[in-house]
């Protein structure tokens, strides 16, 4: 009974020690000077209170061909899988860290063989000895968190796990905004296709004009063959149009988790995003960006590290208790004579550790300022794109109704330098010039309207939307 009361009574103290204890692990506050560093240019537009960034990505696009890729894509991409598993790998490294505060205990029979040496100052006297013995035991440790180490280590795997939560979102904004950009790739070469063919129709009608022309003597065969090549130039860009065409889908299909096939899709007009672009205040950014938390996350991370470092140079106080059934007989194992008990309370204070300890703070203390840089370049970054996003969106919008005049222009050019040519009142130097002028118009007034979807999707990715 004696040694059960010397068990509660340690086990009592150092519940009393563990509780009374000051903790030298420091809590993690959101460094100075962050949320200034959160800026973007007012002007390109003015900040509003709310933003782009809280629409989901169901409601964001329009075109439901467009909304079953993206779904298709968060659901089969590799990457997002692979997310999902290292999640998986943290969180259990996360409740490990939480059983931190838990004793180990394992328990077990045993068996022992001794053979004494015959050649032993009393193996000289006995000659050499067998001794069996037999043993059910049970393991018991504990360590006090004095220093708030244990606690740092579970704080630290928390971080950890929220971190690659926040780099699962950002995949996944990052597969929503590359599907819409490639789907918007694929229907801006289909109008571009559509364009070249029509051309290519134009063009054989007036290589037919320009060589009835020569006969009458209106023209010389230099304007028939230049007419010609034009023709074979048209019929040329359908062939890179194609290509393009495929390699798209391919990269396409390969972020739907699919092999190479043709996508069916709508077209470039079609694409209504008619959320209001606002895109908040700067330091919304902090709350909003996958990338820009999981940097501070990281950075979480590493200021427990230091917290852990810190730790290591204060003693550690630790409980080891074994116990259980001993005998060199096994029918009398379970005798009550055969109980045997062994409590041992150690306070141990780390002297010379070959530098090892004063190694892991420095190193601690490194990464944490090299987790604080990241931090801020994740800051910085956002900051930046989300200024891009605003400018090329400004400047597209601008320029979509410029070049569709341009367009029109130009094709009423090539209507009339033809007329005039047909009366001999205009050179077919005119007419060649006009029409590669109107092509090239209607090529870019498509590559404008992409130019804007693009700056639209690339201005919600940059406010932090597309993960809900």
């Amino acid at each position: 009974m004696k040694k059960f009361r010397v068990i509660k009574v340690t086990l009592l103290a150092i519940g009393l020690i563990s509780i009374q204890s000051c903790f030298v692990a420091k809590d993690y506050q959101r460094p100075e000077g962050v949320q200034t560093e959160a800026q973007f240019r007012t002007d390109v537009v003015a900040q509003q209170d709310k933003t782009m960034a809280d629409v989901s990505w169901q409601t964001f696009f329009s075109d439901p061909t467009l909304k079953s890729y993206i779904s298709k894509g968060l659901q089969n991409n590799l990457d997002v899988r692979t997310a999902l598993q290292n999640i998986a790998v943290t969180e259990a490294y996360m409740k490990q860290g939480k059983s931190g505060y838990l004793p180990t205990l394992s328990v077990g029979p045993g068996y022992t063989f001794t053979r004494t040496s015959a050649n032993t100052q009393f193996g000289r006297i006995t000659g050499a000895q067998s001794l069996s013995q037999y043993d059910v035991t049970g393991n018991f440790s504990w360590e006090a968190d004095i220093w708030g180490k244990i606690r740092s280590n579970y704080r630290g795997a928390t971080a950890n796990y929220l971190q690659t939560i926040e780099a699962h979102k950002a995949i996944q904004t990052n597969i929503v905004t590359t599907i819409a950009n490639t789907y918007f790739q694929l229907i801006a070469l289909d109008e571009q296709k559509k364009a070249v063919t029509e051309t290519i129709g134009f063009r054989e009608q007036s290589f037919e004009t320009m060589k009835a022309l020569k006969e009458a003597g209106n023209v010389t065969q230099v304007a028939v063959n230049q007419s010609e090549a034009q023709l074979y130039s048209a019929k040329a860009m359908i062939v890179d149009i194609d290509a393009n065409i495929a390699v798209n889908e391919n990269i396409l299909n390969v972020l739907l988790g699919e092999t190479p096939k043709v996508l069916e899709r709508g077209t470039i007009d079609s694409q209504n995003i008619t959320t209001d672009l606002a895109v908040g205040v700067p330091a919304q950014i902090l709350e909003n960006r996958p990338d820009v938390k999981a940097a501070e996350y990281a950075l979480i991370n590493s200021f427990e590290n230091v917290n852990i470092a810190n730790a290591s140079f204060y003693p550690s106080l630790t409980l080891t208790a074994s116990g259980g059934l001993q005998g060199i007989d096994i029918d009398k194992l379970f005798d009550a004579h055969s109980l045997f008990a062994n409590v041992v309370a150690r306070l141990a204070q780390p002297i010379l550790q070959k530098r090892q300890l004063k190694t892991q703070k420095e190193v601690a203390l490194a990464n944490q300022e090299v987790s604080l840089l990241a931090y801020k370049k994740s800051i910085l970054n956002a900051s930046k794109e989300v200024s891009d996003a605003l400018a090329r969106y400004k400047a597209a919008d601008e320029k979509i109704p410029l070049k569709q005049k341009e367009a029109e222009l130009y094709e009423q050019s090539v209507e009339y330098s033809q007329e005039l040519l047909n009366y001999g009142m205009a050179n077919y130097l005119e007419v060649l010039t006009a029409r590669e002028a109107a092509l090239n118009a209607e090529l870019a007034m498509i590559n404008s309207k992409l130019g804007k979807l693009n700056s639209v999707v690339e201005l919600y990715r940059a406010v932090g939307g597309g993960w809900k």
